[in-house]
């Protein structure tokens, strides 16, 4: 991945971290006012040496006393210039924190705020590094980096300005000296960045296949493709090494010329200083002031390549962090958002169409004018083929996609006219593919009633019914019951368990509309008949549109719709389906057939766990 030629300059990009920084920038003015008192001590010690060991200076003269009150002047100087290395890394220490707090809190919740759309291109991996990586050395170039690099470009100005206070000569050889290092720095920072932006994405790269391997575990053992995850991850890990060794060369050519020019300043600066003593132009006591003065200097002419490397590395990770807020967020709240209040239920698709972003132009749309109308309290079964947008269409009414044709409507208002808070208050979704948290149980099915006060009566009474309902009694068996803490994602519990538990949460938050797009595919034929039972109690007056991957599923519902290449070909209860539609017929008897075959074999899920076990 190379820089694209048009992104802004270095300071144009680290400028956009002004905002964050403007807080604590105060704290941040006075630790580079530190490093820069604590540089220019540094700077007196030569001046002060050329005193002392001068012609008329108290070494000439013999005067102990004197000698020891320049060495004494030395050691306070010394002192001082401690005194304000520390009270630099105290002022900025704590601001910079404050800084990498504010970024990653307000990077998450921007993650929060983006559109499964944006979830679906991005990988996991490579929000992680940006979350973790990015923004701390964020915050170490904040606190070390930008400090010294601006503190010690002034240290070298102020002490080149010095050099030619003993004589010019001296000053202009050791500067013209010093010139290739801003054309080495140049070059450097150009291939640098390259190599610093490709460094950073490799290594989301190979974060994103971490974290597959870790949560795919199960099943890579279960096929035996331990050894194939391994070569992937080896070759990606190759291919990041690779990337670091070039910066790693980069780096030490920088590191070449910044010790060897300096080196060569020094044999130049000797040989005519020498000279210049000889023809009576300048003092010994100057000569070793200038080399005093010279040797201080070194240190920051030789940082400038580590800073300028860190500082490319900043901008990059500013970039990549950037690209993530820069991203259009298009499921946002109305300007003026209307107020239901109590809804009662009525979802309406109105022409409803939908297509991906990056779909090809030529594509039809997945969704291609959906025109349904449930009433409120209806049960609606949504059965269709695969691919037919049975699922898609589930994400519509809480907007976690929007329609990009007609729309969808709750009470008769459009779901994108109302805030998101209030919208999914009143639409509660479960999927078959059930999603958990590293938290208790009562956490997780209580996750969408942040209105309850944890622990009340009125919490547990929810809770309870809401696992009645969902069959999930084995949830009290757990080791610490209701408050045992869950593993990551749900994996320490089957298949079945996390669908049940994923849709107790649907069920305790309570909504007008609940979506539920086939969340007892994992559940045994004993335990969905009893949490269908259970279901056709709570669903009694509550709006429910059912995504039916079985018959039996289909007998939850008042109505049946079909959808066939994207569009409500039908609408009917189950009986009158399949007495006057065919394609509808044909579409159960294929779930007959899934579930006859399913049935035959053990419960993928439960027997995992087994083998875990």
């Amino acid at each position: 991945m190379t820089r694209d030629s048009r992104s802004p300059s270095t300071l144009r990009a680290l400028a956009r971290l002004l905002p964050f920084a403007r807080p604590v920038m105060g704290r941040l003015i006075l630790g580079a006012a530190s490093a820069l008192v604590a540089s220019l001590l540094a700077l007196g010690i030569p001046l002060i040496l050329e005193v002392i060991v001068g012609e008329n200076g108290p070494i000439a003269a013999g005067d102990p006393g004197l000698v020891a009150l320049g060495a004494l002047a030395v050691l306070v100087l010394g002192l001082l210039e401690a005194l304000m290395v520390w009270a630099r890394r105290w002022f900025v220490l704590s601001p910079a924190t404050k800084v990498e707090f504010d970024l990653r809190s307000q990077f998450y919740s921007r993650l929060q705020r983006l559109p499964v759309a944006f979830h679906d291109r991005w990988q996991s991996g490579q929000l992680l590094s940006r979350m973790m990586q990015d923004i701390g050395l964020i915050r170490r170039w904040l606190a070390f980096g930008l400090i010294l690099l601006l503190v010690n470009l002034l240290t070298i100005v102020a002490g080149s300005a010095i050099l030619f206070t003993w004589h010019w000569v001296l000053g202009v050889v050791f500067v013209v000296c010093s010139a290739p290092l801003w054309i080495a720095g140049y070059l450097f920072e150009k291939r640098y960045g390259m190599l610093s932006r490709q460094s950073q994405d490799q290594a989301g790269d190979l974060a994103t296949s971490v974290e597959e391997s870790v949560h795919g575990i199960r099943v890579l053992k279960a096929f035996g493709r331990g050894k194939h995850a391994l070569r992937k991850f080896s070759r990606q890990a190759e291919t990041l090494r690779e990337t670091e060794l070039a910066k790693a060369r980069a780096v030490g050519w920088i590191w070449f010329w910044l010790v060897l020019l300096p080196d060569i300043a020094f044999a130049l600066c000797l040989g005519a200083g020498i000279y210049l003593v000889a023809l009576g132009q300048l003092e010994v006591a100057q000569l070793i002031a200038f080399f005093a003065m010279a040797t201080i200097l070194r240190w920051p002419v030789e940082s400038i390549g580590f800073l300028f490397s860190f500082l490319v590395d900043a901008r990059t990770a500013t970039d990549r962090l950037f690209e993530v807020f820069d991203e259009q967020n298009t499921i946002t709240d109305p300007d003026e958002p209307r107020v239901l209040g109590e809804a009662r239920g009525e979802l309406a698709f109105e022409g409803a169409r939908f297509r991906y972003q990056d779909a090809p132009a030529s594509a039809r749309d997945l969704l291609d004018g959906i025109d349904l109308v449930l009433r409120p309290g209806e049960t609606m079964a949504l059965v269709g083929l695969t691919g037919s947008g049975k699922t898609t269409l589930t994400t519509l009414p809480g907007r976690l996609y929007d329609v990009t044709g007609g729309r969808v409507t709750l009470d008769g208002v459009d779901v994108r006219d109302l805030a998101l808070s209030e919208l999914r208050r009143h639409v509660g979704m479960a999927f078959e593919d059930a999603t958990l948290f590293s938290a208790t149980v009562r956490e997780n099915v209580l996750l969408g009633r942040e209105d309850l006060e944890p622990g009340s009566p009125e919490a547990e009474e929810v809770l309870h019914e809401a696992l009645q309902v969902a069959q999930a009694g084995f949830a009290f068996e757990l080791p610490k019951g209701l408050d045992t803490v869950i593993g990551e994602e749900g994996l320490s519990l089957s298949g079945g368990q996390r669908q049940r538990l994923a849709l107790a949460r649907a069920v305790a938050a309570r909504p007008a509309v609940l979506v539920l797009d086939d969340p007892l595919s994992a559940l045994d034929v004993d335990t969905e008949a009893l949490v269908e039972e259970a279901l056709r109690r709570v669903l009694a007056d509550t709006t429910a549109l059912v995504v039916a991957h079985r018959p039996s599923t289909v007998t939850l519902a008042d109505r049946v719709a079909l959808l066939q290449g994207g569009r409500i070909t039908a609408v009917g209860t189950h009986s009158e389906l399949l007495r006057t539609n065919d394609h509808y017929r044909h579409v159960i008897s294929s779930l007959e057939a899934e579930e006859i075959r399913r049935a035959q074999e053990p419960g993928r899920a439960e027997s995992e766990k087994e083998v875990a076990r």
